[in-house]
């Protein structure tokens, strides 16, 4: 529990950064030079837009949270399918209702198929990353095994 509470505390701060440089670069790409720290709606919903940046500030801390905690489970000794599958279900849950909350998709079935559409090609590309850099890593390792045997 340790670990993971240690994880939850790394990946709050991160989960802030990350959202934060996307607002940088939503800004950037919508090109009128104004700063764009939350989705209108998201503001109208709330009621000002002071109220939405500090929601969305917490909100992307527990989002953060939720991925830095769920980090343990690839140090348990299960199979590779039940770490992903349960670090999966862990993100996304925490990912969906976020993203919902703070209108980072579109409210209607479109926009939900859309974002776990991109998510999952998201997470299954970052997995698949992962997963090579540690195979190639193993490869390394016994192949230096190999040479001094």
């Amino acid at each position: 529990m340790k670990k993971v509470i240690k994880q939850c505390l790394i990946g709050a701060p991160i989960g802030l950064a990350i959202s934060y440089v996307i607002t940088i670069v939503i800004s950037c790409l919508i090109g009128e030079g104004k700063y764009y720290a939350v989705v209108p709606e998201f503001a109208a919903d709330v009621g000002s837009e002071i109220t939405a940046v500090v929601l969305q500030a917490v909100f992307s801390m527990l989002y953060g949270a939720a991925f830095g905690g769920a980090s343990v489970i690839w140090q348990k000794d299960w199979s590779l399918l039940k770490m992903t599958v349960i670090h999966l279900l862990i993100c996304s849950s925490a990912t969906f209702p976020t993203a919902y909350i703070m209108y980072w998709m579109p409210h209607d079935v479109v926009g939900i198929l859309s974002y776990f559409g991109i998510f999952a090609a998201s997470y299954a590309a970052i997995w698949f990353g992962q997963y090579s850099a540690m195979k190639r890593k193993l490869r390394k390792i016994n192949e230096k095994v190999h040479e001094n045997s």
